[in-house]
């Protein structure tokens, strides 16, 4: 994977889908407490499949 390419790196894909899902519940972001809770809520336990992760032979794992 290279280091400088948002596009191969599996964490940027992970922040973009939480961001998209904070976005969407936006009227329930009323306090960073709750944005912290959502996030954790929306990432916590789940299975991201990072569509270009199977070319680097790697599974998709929980974070």
């Amino acid at each position: 994977m290279a280091p400088n390419v948002p596009e191969q790196n599996p964490v940027e894909y992970i922040w973009l889908q939480a961001k998209k899902i904070l976005r969407q519940l936006s009227y329930l972001c009323t306090s960073f407490k709750r944005v912290k809770w959502l996030f954790m809520f929306f990432t916590d336990g789940q299975i991201f499949e990072f569509p270009k992760l199977n070319k680097y032979g790697i599974p998709p794992q929980p974070i």
